[in-house]
Protein backbone atom coordinates (compact mmCIF):
# COMPACT_ATOMS: atom_id res chain seq x y z
CA UNK A 1 0.00 0.00 0.00
CA UNK A 2 1.68 3.47 -0.54
CA UNK A 3 2.48 6.02 1.44
CA UNK A 4 0.06 8.32 -0.44
CA UNK A 5 -3.31 5.91 0.06
CA UNK A 6 -2.11 5.98 3.96
CA UNK A 7 -1.98 9.78 4.21
CA UNK A 8 -5.94 10.08 2.78
CA UNK A 9 -7.04 7.56 5.09
CA UNK A 10 -5.49 9.94 7.75
CA UNK A 11 -7.10 13.25 6.34
CA UNK A 12 -10.41 11.60 5.99
CA UNK A 13 -11.28 11.99 9.21
CA UNK A 14 -10.51 15.04 10.03
CA UNK A 15 -12.21 16.55 6.68
CA UNK A 16 -15.13 14.27 7.61
CA UNK A 17 -15.12 16.45 11.09
CA UNK A 18 -14.92 19.94 9.28
CA UNK A 19 -17.89 18.99 6.73
CA UNK A 20 -19.84 18.27 10.15
CA UNK A 21 -19.02 21.17 12.04
CA UNK A 22 -17.79 23.85 10.50
CA UNK A 23 -18.02 26.44 13.06
CA UNK A 24 -15.64 24.22 15.08
CA UNK A 25 -13.23 24.43 12.46
CA UNK A 26 -13.91 28.43 12.61
CA UNK A 27 -12.92 28.40 16.15
CA UNK A 28 -9.53 27.19 15.26
CA UNK A 29 -8.34 28.73 12.25
CA UNK A 30 -9.28 32.33 11.90
CA UNK A 31 -8.93 32.50 8.16
CA UNK A 32 -10.89 29.77 7.72
CA UNK A 33 -14.04 31.22 9.68
CA UNK A 34 -13.86 34.31 7.36
CA UNK A 35 -15.60 31.46 4.23
CA UNK A 36 -17.44 30.17 6.76
CA UNK A 37 -21.27 30.06 5.51
CA UNK A 38 -22.22 31.01 8.98
CA UNK A 39 -20.21 33.58 9.28
CA UNK A 40 -20.75 35.09 6.27
CA UNK A 41 -24.70 35.67 7.12
CA UNK A 42 -25.12 39.45 8.12
CA UNK A 43 -25.38 39.72 11.87
CA UNK A 44 -28.97 41.60 11.62
CA UNK A 45 -30.18 38.53 9.97
CA UNK A 46 -28.00 36.53 12.86
CA UNK A 47 -29.81 38.65 15.57
CA UNK A 48 -33.22 37.57 14.37
CA UNK A 49 -32.13 33.80 13.79
CA UNK A 50 -31.25 33.65 17.67
CA UNK A 51 -34.58 35.04 18.82
CA UNK A 52 -36.12 31.74 17.11
CA UNK A 53 -34.16 29.51 19.06
CA UNK A 54 -34.54 28.20 22.56
CA UNK A 55 -31.66 28.92 25.50
CA UNK A 56 -30.20 26.23 25.43
CA UNK A 57 -29.24 26.59 21.27
CA UNK A 58 -28.37 30.39 22.03
CA UNK A 59 -25.90 29.33 24.62
CA UNK A 60 -24.10 26.45 22.79
CA UNK A 61 -23.90 29.41 19.38
CA UNK A 62 -22.17 31.35 21.77
CA UNK A 63 -19.45 28.81 21.92
CA UNK A 64 -18.45 28.26 18.57
CA UNK A 65 -16.03 31.21 17.66
CA UNK A 66 -15.37 34.48 19.22
CA UNK A 67 -17.11 36.69 16.67
CA UNK A 68 -20.43 34.84 17.55
CA UNK A 69 -19.68 34.77 20.92
CA UNK A 70 -19.78 38.46 21.09
CA UNK A 71 -23.12 38.71 18.97
CA UNK A 72 -24.84 35.63 21.37
CA UNK A 73 -23.59 37.49 24.41
CA UNK A 74 -24.62 40.76 23.52
CA UNK A 75 -26.63 42.95 25.66
CA UNK A 76 -28.89 44.15 22.78
CA UNK A 77 -29.71 40.24 22.28
CA UNK A 78 -30.21 39.43 25.78
CA UNK A 79 -32.65 41.97 26.28
CA UNK A 80 -34.68 40.90 23.09
CA UNK A 81 -34.70 37.78 24.98
CA UNK A 82 -36.30 39.02 27.92
CA UNK A 83 -39.22 40.62 25.96
CA UNK A 84 -39.89 37.30 23.85
CA UNK A 85 -39.82 35.48 27.48
CA UNK A 86 -41.44 37.91 29.57
CA UNK A 87 -42.93 40.73 27.41
CA UNK A 88 -42.10 43.86 26.63
CA UNK A 89 -44.29 45.36 30.25
CA UNK A 90 -42.26 44.02 32.57
CA UNK A 91 -38.87 44.87 30.85
CA UNK A 92 -39.81 48.59 30.23
CA UNK A 93 -40.36 48.42 34.11
CA UNK A 94 -36.74 46.43 34.82
CA UNK A 95 -35.17 49.44 33.02
CA UNK A 96 -35.77 51.49 35.61
CA UNK A 97 -34.69 49.51 38.45
CA UNK A 98 -32.08 46.94 36.64
CA UNK A 99 -28.26 47.44 36.74
CA UNK A 100 -27.28 43.90 35.62
CA UNK A 101 -26.29 43.20 32.37
CA UNK A 102 -29.79 41.26 30.72
CA UNK A 103 -27.72 38.05 30.46
CA UNK A 104 -26.72 38.10 33.99
CA UNK A 105 -30.10 39.12 35.02
CA UNK A 106 -31.90 36.04 32.80
CA UNK A 107 -29.77 33.72 34.61
CA UNK A 108 -30.41 35.52 37.91
CA UNK A 109 -34.18 35.45 37.35
CA UNK A 110 -34.10 31.48 36.97
CA UNK A 111 -31.73 30.79 39.94
CA UNK A 112 -33.91 33.12 42.28
CA UNK A 113 -33.11 30.93 45.68
CA UNK A 114 -33.57 33.99 48.40
CA UNK A 115 -35.54 37.34 48.43
CA UNK A 116 -35.06 40.24 50.82
CA UNK A 117 -38.19 41.63 52.82
CA UNK A 118 -38.65 45.18 53.66
CA UNK A 119 -40.63 46.79 56.28
CA UNK A 120 -42.56 49.93 54.42
CA UNK A 121 -42.95 52.60 57.36
CA UNK A 122 -46.62 55.27 57.08
CA UNK A 123 -44.92 58.68 56.88
CA UNK A 124 -47.39 61.26 56.55
CA UNK A 125 -49.83 63.04 58.97
CA UNK A 126 -52.83 59.98 57.84
CA UNK A 127 -50.60 57.44 58.73
CA UNK A 128 -51.64 54.35 56.94
CA UNK A 129 -54.69 51.94 57.23
CA UNK A 130 -55.70 50.27 59.76
CA UNK A 131 -55.00 46.74 61.03
CA UNK A 132 -57.52 44.12 58.24
CA UNK A 133 -57.82 41.35 56.40
CA UNK A 134 -59.85 39.96 53.82
CA UNK A 135 -59.13 43.24 52.24
CA UNK A 136 -57.81 44.06 48.65
CA UNK A 137 -54.97 45.38 47.45
CA UNK A 138 -53.66 46.01 43.87
CA UNK A 139 -50.49 48.24 42.01
CA UNK A 140 -52.55 50.30 39.52
CA UNK A 141 -50.54 53.78 37.47
CA UNK A 142 -47.74 53.62 39.97
CA UNK A 143 -49.85 53.21 42.91
CA UNK A 144 -50.96 51.01 45.52
CA UNK A 145 -54.46 51.12 46.05
CA UNK A 146 -56.02 49.31 49.53
CA UNK A 147 -59.75 48.74 49.35
CA UNK A 148 -61.97 47.92 52.75
CA UNK A 149 -61.60 43.98 54.60
CA UNK A 150 -62.88 42.54 57.87
CA UNK A 151 -61.47 43.81 61.33
CA UNK A 152 -61.37 43.00 65.26
CA UNK A 153 -65.42 42.34 66.13
CA UNK A 154 -66.28 40.89 62.40
CA UNK A 155 -66.86 44.68 61.58
CA UNK A 156 -66.54 45.74 57.73
CA UNK A 157 -64.38 48.83 56.59
CA UNK A 158 -65.04 50.73 53.21
CA UNK A 159 -62.43 53.10 53.44
CA UNK A 160 -60.01 53.30 50.44
CA UNK A 161 -56.62 54.28 50.55
CA UNK A 162 -53.55 55.13 47.79
CA UNK A 163 -50.04 55.21 47.56
CA UNK A 164 -47.38 56.17 45.47
CA UNK A 165 -44.29 54.04 45.08
CA UNK A 166 -42.51 55.03 41.96
CA UNK A 167 -39.75 53.22 40.63
CA UNK A 168 -37.30 51.71 42.76
CA UNK A 169 -36.58 50.33 46.36
CA UNK A 170 -38.37 52.36 49.35
CA UNK A 171 -38.28 52.40 53.01
CA UNK A 172 -41.86 54.22 53.55
CA UNK A 173 -44.85 55.02 51.98
CA UNK A 174 -46.70 57.86 52.11
CA UNK A 175 -50.61 56.86 52.36
CA UNK A 176 -53.53 58.70 51.12
CA UNK A 177 -57.12 58.23 52.33
CA UNK A 178 -59.06 58.79 49.40
CA UNK A 179 -62.55 58.15 50.55
CA UNK A 180 -65.27 56.43 52.75
CA UNK A 181 -68.79 54.21 52.18
CA UNK A 182 -68.64 53.94 48.31
CA UNK A 183 -68.54 51.16 47.58
CA UNK A 184 -70.00 49.67 50.88
CA UNK A 185 -68.25 48.30 53.45
CA UNK A 186 -67.01 44.67 52.56
CA UNK A 187 -64.21 42.18 53.09
CA UNK A 188 -63.62 39.01 50.95
CA UNK A 189 -64.37 40.67 48.35
CA UNK A 190 -62.77 40.70 44.88
CA UNK A 191 -60.52 43.72 43.47
CA UNK A 192 -58.67 43.34 39.97
CA UNK A 193 -56.99 45.72 37.57
CA UNK A 194 -58.03 45.66 34.39
CA UNK A 195 -56.62 48.37 31.52
CA UNK A 196 -55.44 50.40 34.48
CA UNK A 197 -59.24 50.28 35.71
CA UNK A 198 -60.19 48.55 39.31
CA UNK A 199 -63.09 46.16 39.44
CA UNK A 200 -64.48 45.22 42.17
CA UNK A 201 -67.09 42.11 42.71
CA UNK A 202 -69.08 40.75 45.78
CA UNK A 203 -68.03 40.49 49.46
CA UNK A 204 -69.51 40.18 52.61
CA UNK A 205 -70.48 42.68 55.35
CA UNK A 206 -70.80 42.59 58.59
CA UNK A 207 -73.98 41.77 59.12
CA UNK A 208 -72.87 38.49 56.75
CA UNK A 209 -74.82 39.76 53.98
CA UNK A 210 -73.30 38.33 50.66
CA UNK A 211 -73.07 41.37 48.07
CA UNK A 212 -73.62 40.65 44.09
CA UNK A 213 -72.70 44.23 43.09
CA UNK A 214 -70.02 45.30 40.42
CA UNK A 215 -67.66 48.52 41.19
CA UNK A 216 -65.18 50.26 38.49
CA UNK A 217 -62.51 52.46 39.74
CA UNK A 218 -60.84 54.95 38.33
CA UNK A 219 -57.47 56.52 39.42
CA UNK A 220 -55.19 59.58 38.35
CA UNK A 221 -51.92 60.31 39.31
CA UNK A 222 -50.47 64.55 38.38
CA UNK A 223 -48.01 66.45 40.04
CA UNK A 224 -50.82 69.61 40.79
CA UNK A 225 -53.39 67.44 42.90
CA UNK A 226 -51.23 64.31 43.64
CA UNK A 227 -54.04 61.32 43.25
CA UNK A 228 -57.20 61.58 42.68
CA UNK A 229 -59.93 58.17 42.90
CA UNK A 230 -63.35 57.81 42.00
CA UNK A 231 -65.56 55.19 42.51
CA UNK A 232 -69.11 54.37 39.87
CA UNK A 233 -71.86 51.26 40.53
CA UNK A 234 -71.08 49.21 36.82
CA UNK A 235 -74.32 48.86 34.70
CA UNK A 236 -74.15 44.46 33.89
CA UNK A 237 -78.01 44.40 33.29
CA UNK A 238 -80.07 42.10 34.39
CA UNK A 239 -77.61 38.95 34.33
CA UNK A 240 -74.87 38.56 37.55
CA UNK A 241 -73.71 35.69 39.49
CA UNK A 242 -75.14 35.11 42.66
CA UNK A 243 -73.89 36.49 45.55
CA UNK A 244 -70.46 35.66 47.20
CA UNK A 245 -67.16 36.50 49.12
CA UNK A 246 -64.55 34.85 49.59
CA UNK A 247 -63.85 33.86 45.65
CA UNK A 248 -61.29 34.12 43.38
CA UNK A 249 -60.78 36.67 40.49
CA UNK A 250 -58.43 37.91 38.09
CA UNK A 251 -58.18 39.69 34.75
CA UNK A 252 -58.17 37.00 31.65
CA UNK A 253 -57.52 38.63 27.75
CA UNK A 254 -58.88 42.02 26.92
CA UNK A 255 -61.08 44.15 29.16
CA UNK A 256 -62.41 40.78 30.74
CA UNK A 257 -62.40 39.22 34.66
CA UNK A 258 -62.85 35.63 35.74
CA UNK A 259 -64.62 35.10 38.54
CA UNK A 260 -64.30 31.15 40.46
CA UNK A 261 -66.28 29.71 43.65
CA UNK A 262 -66.67 31.45 46.82
CA UNK A 263 -69.13 31.48 49.80
CA UNK A 264 -72.39 31.43 48.66
CA UNK A 265 -75.91 32.24 50.71
CA UNK A 266 -76.10 29.57 53.82
CA UNK A 267 -72.56 29.71 53.92
CA UNK A 268 -72.14 27.65 50.66
CA UNK A 269 -69.54 27.14 48.70
CA UNK A 270 -69.76 27.48 45.34
CA UNK A 271 -67.91 25.88 42.32
CA UNK A 272 -69.59 28.32 39.27
CA UNK A 273 -67.48 30.15 36.67
CA UNK A 274 -68.19 33.38 35.31
CA UNK A 275 -66.30 36.10 32.70
CA UNK A 276 -67.45 39.79 33.37
CA UNK A 277 -66.85 41.29 29.99
CA UNK A 278 -66.39 45.25 29.97
CA UNK A 279 -68.05 47.60 26.74
CA UNK A 280 -64.96 49.62 24.44
CA UNK A 281 -66.14 52.97 26.46
CA UNK A 282 -65.83 51.11 30.02
CA UNK A 283 -69.63 52.34 30.72
CA UNK A 284 -71.51 49.25 31.14
CA UNK A 285 -70.26 45.49 31.33
CA UNK A 286 -71.79 41.63 30.54
CA UNK A 287 -71.77 38.97 32.79
CA UNK A 288 -71.48 35.24 31.52
CA UNK A 289 -71.83 32.09 32.95
CA UNK A 290 -68.96 29.34 31.86
CA UNK A 291 -70.10 26.34 31.44
CA UNK A 292 -66.83 23.97 31.09
CA UNK A 293 -67.14 20.47 30.08
CA UNK A 294 -65.95 17.77 33.53
CA UNK A 295 -64.10 17.95 35.33
CA UNK A 296 -63.89 21.49 37.05
CA UNK A 297 -62.52 22.65 39.81
CA UNK A 298 -64.94 21.64 43.35
CA UNK A 299 -66.31 24.25 45.42
CA UNK A 300 -64.32 25.91 47.13
CA UNK A 301 -63.67 29.54 49.27
CA UNK A 302 -60.18 31.52 49.74
CA UNK A 303 -58.62 30.27 46.71
CA UNK A 304 -56.72 32.02 44.06
CA UNK A 305 -57.03 32.77 40.31
CA UNK A 306 -53.78 34.11 38.75
CA UNK A 307 -53.32 35.96 35.51
CA UNK A 308 -50.12 33.71 33.44
CA UNK A 309 -50.39 35.52 30.00
CA UNK A 310 -52.95 35.57 27.18
CA UNK A 311 -56.03 33.90 27.79
CA UNK A 312 -55.11 31.59 30.46
CA UNK A 313 -55.01 31.51 34.37
CA UNK A 314 -54.04 29.33 37.34
CA UNK A 315 -56.46 28.05 40.11
CA UNK A 316 -54.73 26.94 43.12
CA UNK A 317 -56.20 25.60 47.11
CA UNK A 318 -58.72 27.00 48.65
CA UNK A 319 -61.21 25.57 51.50
CA UNK A 320 -63.49 22.83 50.37
CA UNK A 321 -67.33 22.16 51.48
CA UNK A 322 -66.00 19.92 54.24
CA UNK A 323 -63.65 23.18 55.29
CA UNK A 324 -60.84 20.61 54.06
CA UNK A 325 -57.74 22.38 52.63
CA UNK A 326 -57.05 21.64 49.49
CA UNK A 327 -53.80 21.12 47.45
CA UNK A 328 -54.96 20.99 43.64
CA UNK A 329 -54.07 23.18 40.72
CA UNK A 330 -56.20 23.96 37.67
CA UNK A 331 -55.67 25.87 34.65
CA UNK A 332 -58.58 27.63 33.01
CA UNK A 333 -57.75 28.22 29.22
CA UNK A 334 -60.43 30.38 27.62
CA UNK A 335 -58.24 30.73 24.27
CA UNK A 336 -61.21 29.51 21.87
CA UNK A 337 -64.47 31.07 23.51
CA UNK A 338 -66.65 28.19 22.17
CA UNK A 339 -64.65 25.11 24.36
CA UNK A 340 -63.76 26.91 27.43
CA UNK A 341 -62.06 24.40 29.23
CA UNK A 342 -60.43 23.03 33.19
CA UNK A 343 -57.47 20.33 33.04
CA UNK A 344 -56.17 19.70 36.32
CA UNK A 345 -52.52 20.07 36.38
CA UNK A 346 -50.68 17.08 38.70
CA UNK A 347 -47.72 16.90 40.26
CA UNK A 348 -44.96 13.90 39.79
CA UNK A 349 -43.92 13.32 43.66
CA UNK A 350 -40.26 13.58 42.63
CA UNK A 351 -40.82 17.26 41.14
CA UNK A 352 -42.78 17.92 44.94
CA UNK A 353 -39.17 18.86 47.34
CA UNK A 354 -40.03 16.61 50.54
CA UNK A 355 -42.37 18.38 52.96
CA UNK A 356 -43.95 21.05 50.87
CA UNK A 357 -47.03 21.80 52.56
CA UNK A 358 -48.79 22.30 49.99
CA UNK A 359 -52.85 22.76 51.19
CA UNK A 360 -53.33 26.15 52.25
CA UNK A 361 -55.88 28.60 51.90
CA UNK A 362 -55.76 32.79 52.18
CA UNK A 363 -52.56 32.44 50.74
CA UNK A 364 -51.63 34.99 47.84
CA UNK A 365 -50.20 33.90 44.27
CA UNK A 366 -48.49 36.38 41.80
CA UNK A 367 -47.06 36.41 38.56
CA UNK A 368 -43.52 37.69 39.00
CA UNK A 369 -40.60 38.32 36.65
CA UNK A 370 -39.74 35.19 34.29
CA UNK A 371 -43.42 34.54 34.38
CA UNK A 372 -43.18 32.12 36.91
CA UNK A 373 -45.79 32.05 40.27
CA UNK A 374 -44.49 33.12 43.79
CA UNK A 375 -46.58 32.00 46.41
CA UNK A 376 -46.62 33.21 50.09
CA UNK A 377 -48.01 32.23 53.15
CA UNK A 378 -51.80 31.19 53.93
CA UNK A 379 -52.76 28.62 56.12
CA UNK A 380 -53.75 24.95 56.80
CA UNK A 381 -56.45 22.53 57.94
CA UNK A 382 -55.32 23.21 61.75
CA UNK A 383 -55.38 27.24 61.24
CA UNK A 384 -51.27 27.01 61.46
CA UNK A 385 -50.71 30.43 59.48
CA UNK A 386 -47.80 30.47 57.14
CA UNK A 387 -44.65 32.70 56.52
CA UNK A 388 -42.88 30.94 53.77
CA UNK A 389 -42.18 31.55 49.84
CA UNK A 390 -42.20 28.96 46.68
CA UNK A 391 -41.52 29.35 43.51
CA UNK A 392 -43.87 27.45 40.98
CA UNK A 393 -42.27 26.67 37.57
CA UNK A 394 -45.40 26.48 35.21
CA UNK A 395 -43.48 26.41 32.07
CA UNK A 396 -42.63 22.81 32.61
CA UNK A 397 -46.43 22.04 32.10
CA UNK A 398 -46.69 21.07 28.60
CA UNK A 399 -50.29 22.58 28.54
CA UNK A 400 -49.04 26.03 29.59
CA UNK A 401 -47.83 27.99 26.81
CA UNK A 402 -44.81 30.24 27.16
CA UNK A 403 -41.00 29.50 27.22
CA UNK A 404 -39.13 26.92 28.79
CA UNK A 405 -36.56 28.72 31.32
CA UNK A 406 -32.59 27.53 31.65
CA UNK A 407 -30.49 27.78 33.85
CA UNK A 408 -27.48 29.13 32.37
CA UNK A 409 -25.09 28.04 34.62
CA UNK A 410 -25.44 24.32 33.58
CA UNK A 411 -26.67 25.03 30.23
CA UNK A 412 -30.03 23.11 30.73
CA UNK A 413 -33.74 23.06 31.05
CA UNK A 414 -34.77 24.01 34.20
CA UNK A 415 -37.21 20.60 35.38
CA UNK A 416 -37.76 21.13 38.95
CA UNK A 417 -41.18 22.38 39.07
CA UNK A 418 -41.34 23.68 42.96
CA UNK A 419 -38.79 25.47 44.63
CA UNK A 420 -38.56 27.04 48.54
CA UNK A 421 -36.73 30.29 48.39
CA UNK A 422 -35.33 31.91 51.41
CA UNK A 423 -36.40 35.12 53.26
CA UNK A 424 -33.91 37.25 54.31
CA UNK A 425 -34.26 40.71 55.89
CA UNK A 426 -37.15 41.94 58.04
CA UNK A 427 -39.48 39.06 57.93
CA UNK A 428 -43.27 39.38 58.31
CA UNK A 429 -44.65 37.20 60.80
CA UNK A 430 -46.88 34.14 59.30
CA UNK A 431 -50.27 35.64 57.92
CA UNK A 432 -53.37 34.26 55.81
CA UNK A 433 -56.19 36.48 53.87
CA UNK A 434 -53.82 39.53 53.47
CA UNK A 435 -53.84 41.31 50.33
CA UNK A 436 -50.24 41.00 47.87
CA UNK A 437 -49.60 42.59 44.73
CA UNK A 438 -46.56 43.15 42.59
CA UNK A 439 -45.58 45.78 40.59
CA UNK A 440 -45.31 46.75 36.59
CA UNK A 441 -41.60 44.75 36.59
CA UNK A 442 -42.96 41.86 38.00
CA UNK A 443 -39.52 42.22 40.36
CA UNK A 444 -41.20 43.92 43.97
CA UNK A 445 -44.16 41.82 45.84
CA UNK A 446 -46.04 44.27 48.22
CA UNK A 447 -47.78 42.58 51.04
CA UNK A 448 -49.86 44.34 53.55
CA UNK A 449 -52.15 42.85 56.50
CA UNK A 450 -53.85 39.68 57.05
CA UNK A 451 -54.66 37.39 59.86
CA UNK A 452 -51.49 36.69 62.23
CA UNK A 453 -51.08 34.41 65.29
CA UNK A 454 -51.32 36.27 68.49
CA UNK A 455 -54.40 37.52 71.17
CA UNK A 456 -55.93 41.33 70.59
CA UNK A 457 -57.08 40.85 74.09
CA UNK A 458 -55.99 38.32 77.07
CA UNK A 459 -59.80 37.41 77.38
CA UNK A 460 -59.68 37.11 73.47
CA UNK A 461 -60.37 32.88 72.82
CA UNK A 462 -59.68 32.94 68.92
CA UNK A 463 -55.92 33.55 69.23
CA UNK A 464 -56.35 35.52 66.50
CA UNK A 465 -54.91 38.97 64.90
CA UNK A 466 -55.72 41.83 62.64
CA UNK A 467 -52.11 43.17 61.48
CA UNK A 468 -51.45 46.39 59.74
CA UNK A 469 -48.13 46.40 58.70
CA UNK A 470 -47.00 46.62 54.82
CA UNK A 471 -43.64 44.78 53.77
CA UNK A 472 -41.99 45.12 50.09
CA UNK A 473 -40.75 41.63 49.58
CA UNK A 474 -37.74 42.37 46.35
CA UNK A 475 -36.42 39.48 43.99
CA UNK A 476 -33.21 40.37 44.81
CA UNK A 477 -32.17 41.23 41.11
CA UNK A 478 -28.74 43.46 42.72
CA UNK A 479 -25.58 44.01 41.03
Amino acid sequence: MSSENEGQRNQEPERKRHRICPMAESSNNESSSSSSSVTRIPLDHLFSILLLLPIESILSFSMTCKKLRSLADSDSLWESVCRRDWGNGPVEALKASNGLPWKKLYQQVYELDSVFCHRLLAEGGEGGPTPRASHSLNWVSGCLVLFGGGCSGGRHLDDTWAAYTGNGLRTALKWQKMNSGIPSGRFGHSCVVVDDLLIIFGGINDHGVRQTDTWIGQMAVDSKHGITMSWRLLDVGLVSPPPRGAHAACCIGCRSMLVHGGIGLSAQRLDDTWILQLSEDLRCGTWTEVVAARPCPSSRSGHTLTHIGGMQTILFGGRGNGFEVLNDMWLFDASDEHHQRWTQLLFEIYNVPQGLPLPRVGHSVSLIVGRRLLIYGGEDSYRHRKDDFWVLDISSMPCVRMQRPTILKQNRVFRRMWKRVESKGEKPKSRSFHGACVDASGRFLYIHGGMVNGVIQPADSSGLGFDGECFLVDLLLQP
